[in-house]
């Protein structure tokens, strides 16, 4: 099954359910996804794009969270933690700090890169191995420790 498959399932399980929250927020992906694939035309979007969009999605509402605690709107805040809690639901499991470094180290062994000025070639091809299921803030943060020893 397909991620908009997915969605388009869970989309009418949240309307026979009554879930208000969920089916906005489904519907809000989906717009956000037929978005994205008008600004590809002719080209059809494809599984690793719609990746791309939830990801975008996630850290809009991140930031949101951030910008509402500080103005002291908890409820807005809350009402974003939960959408984001749905928008998670459909990325990939996110890799944990010990195998995104394992993965560095190898990207490193493999390129042999020993200089800050590497930097962008390593993190490209963390990026390419982890295919997404890894924090790209946090893949800058373990590439500059390697590189910068």
């Amino acid at each position: 099954m397909t991620l908009r498959e997915k969605l388009m399932a869970n989309l009418k399980e949240a309307m026979k359910s009554r879930d208000q929250l969920r089916l906005d927020t489904i519907r809000f992906i989906q717009s956000a996804i037929k978005n994205r694939e008008i600004e590809l035309r002719p080209q059809a979007i494809e599984e690793p794009e719609v990746l791309n969009v939830l990801k975008k999605m996630a850290k809009q509402r991140r930031e949101s969270i951030e910008q509402y605690q500080e103005a002291g709107r908890q409820d807005l805040a809350d009402k974003e933690r939960a959408e984001l809690k749905i928008v998670e639901e459909y990325l990939p499991q996110a890799m944990s700090r010990e195998q995104l470094e394992s993965v560095v180290n190898e990207v490193v062994a493999a390129l042999g890169a020993t200089e800050l000025k590497q930097m962008g070639a390593v993190i490209k091809e963390v990026q390419a191995r982890t295919q997404g299921a890894a924090d790209n803030r946090m893949i800058s943060e373990l590439v500059k420790a390697k590189l910068g020893q």
